[in-house]
């Protein structure tokens, strides 16, 4: 059933191009108008207040009551965190595979000299939870596993719930990125028993990049604390510790603009509903890829069923070259993503994810469309008849 999604105003209109990347997202206006607050002290209690505030509404996103931080860092740096505090030289940890960014914890996993067993598939594919199950049959002391939730370099969701199960079953941590789809498709941390989970503030919050976001289970705590950790700025100790502080406070230095937008941002997703706010989602990514079917494109992810919430990854049509293409499309006012690594010239990605309504993708659509009959491509009869 289509999601009415008339509630949910434009706000780009400012800005002479539309933003269609996998993030960072075009702002609502009322958070470009929030960043333009003045300073405040980062250890004052106003901040503190804003701080709290967040971090308990963020916590309602994240659907956890575990603790949660702030880390004024990209996502990147909350992956970094997440392995910071667990990771001694030799650990075991499972690394599942399908992608670039599912790769970086592998490598992350690396520099703090982990023992990285791998569970990967094709990129394109999804991680088979069988395969990952039989990993740690294999190797019975793996103390952590990584899943990427969105791989937003192939457009393919993880089954992050099957995979839980099994993880938990065998007495290892969860470690989950859903930096690129928190807060826009259902993630239940608690009931999914997620031990760290990490989101980013450009993709599905929609505000500037800057912020990351990591919510740290009492089992996640019982590691954390036997563990000789090698970080400063990702002590997740510090973080605890300095949130309890009165007023409460980050360790470091926190972006106060960012604080600004998030609160904003987070004032406009729960005046939305949660709910409705991963239901426009579901209903924007579902138009966007019935819009490229039609044009006769292809999905590059092998199932529909496995595609993701947040972007959509479509093969690039034969005969058609990738920066000629964005470049058409860029020229009708929309900006596109294209492949990444090995996916360079393959595919294009469509980001869908933050404020994006179906006016958003109706306007995407078209420029697509128009750049593909600019260069020629045969479009479908049916869709030209439109």
């Amino acid at each position: 059933m289509r999601v009415k999604l008339n509630h949910v105003r434009c706000y780009y209109m400012a800005r002479e191009e539309l933003l269609m990347i996998p993030g960072p997202t075009f702002l609502a206006e009322s958070t470009l108008k929030a960043m333009s607050r003045q300073m405040i002290s980062h250890r004052s209690k106003e901040t503190g207040t804003l701080l709290t505030r967040c971090v308990e509404r963020l916590k309602e996103v994240f659907r956890t009551e575990n603790d949660l931080f702030i880390l004024t860092a990209s996502g990147t740096g909350a992956m970094e965190a997440a392995l910071a505090n667990i990771v001694e030289p030799g650990d075991k940890i499972l690394c599942t595979t399908c992608g670039k960014f599912s790769e970086r914890f592998k490598k992350i996993a690396e520099v703090f000299e982990a023992n990285v067993v791998e569970v990967s598939s094709e990129w394109g594919d999804a991680i088979n939870p069988e395969q990952v199950k039989a990993a740690l049959d294999e190797h019975g002391d793996v103390k952590a596993v990584t899943v990427t939730h969105n791989e937003t370099s192939t457009g393919v969701k993880n089954p992050v719930e099957e995979i839980s199960r099994i993880v938990k079953n065998h007495g290892a941590l969860l470690i989950v990125d859903a930096i690129s789809s928190m807060g826009g498709d259902h993630i239940p941390v608690d009931e999914w028993k997620i031990d760290l989970c990490l989101a980013g503030s450009q993709k599905c919050f929609a505000i500037p990049p800057g912020f990351s976001f990591i919510s740290v289970s009492d089992e996640a705590w019982e590691v954390i604390n036997k563990t000789k950790r090698r970080a400063f700025y990702f002590d997740l100790v510090s973080y605890k510790k300095s949130l309890g502080k009165s007023p409460p406070q980050t360790p470091y230095t926190i972006a106060i603009t960012l604080l600004y937008a998030l609160d904003d941002a987070l004032n406009l997703m729960f005046d939305e509903g949660l709910d409705n706010v991963i239901a426009r989602h579901h209903s924007v990514a579902k138009l966007t890829r019935d819009g490229v079917k039609a044009m006769g494109l292809e999905l590059f992810p092998v199932r529909e069923e496995i595609c993701s919430v947040t972007v959509t990854a479509v093969k690039m049509p034969e005969g058609i070259k990738d920066q000629e293409f964005r470049q058409k499309v860029r020229e009708h006012g929309v900006v596109i993503s294209g492949g990444q690594d090995k996916l360079t010239g393959e595919i294009f990605r469509i980001g869908h994810m933050g404020r994006v309504t179906e006016r958003e993708i109706d306007i995407t659509l078209k420029a697509i469309k128009q750049a593909l009959l600019d260069l020629k491509f045969p479009l479908r009869e049916a869709l030209l008849q439109r």
